[in-house]
């Protein structure tokens, strides 16, 4: 972020950027497990093309996992930005993020007024 800089997008291309490679490699283990499994022997066996193989065998079966990871990362994603945003590292101060709200109450929290940062 030190080379990228402030905004939205840096945000977004920082995160892909942490973020892909367990993409890749549940993506790679799906497709190995589904590759070796009989239905897709008899496909072969049936001189089905490599395209039709992967589009209506292979794919369908690799998204469940790819699916739950998304759920997951989802998750991780909006607390690293929150926590790039807290430290000052992320969004501007003039657009919304969970990480300045989080950083504007923790200047009132030994203040006595608590409540301003729940």
């Amino acid at each position: 972020l030190a080379v990228l800089g402030q905004g939205l997008d840096k945000i977004i291309v920082a995160l892909v950027a942490v973020q892909w490679a367990y993409y890749a490699r549940t993506a790679r283990a799906a497709a190995l497990v589904e590759r070796r499994k009989e239905y897709i022997d008899a496909a072969i066996a049936l001189a089905l093309s490599n395209a039709r193989i992967i589009f209506r065998h292979l794919l369908p079966n690799c998204l469940p996992p790819l699916l739950v990871l998304a759920t997951v990362q989802v998750a991780a994603a909006i607390t690293l930005e929150a926590t790039l945003s807290f430290l000052g590292l992320g969004l501007p101060i003039t657009q919304p993020s969970l990480g300045l709200l989080i950083s504007n109450g923790f200047n009132y929290l030994l203040s006595g007024h608590y409540w301003i940062s729940v």
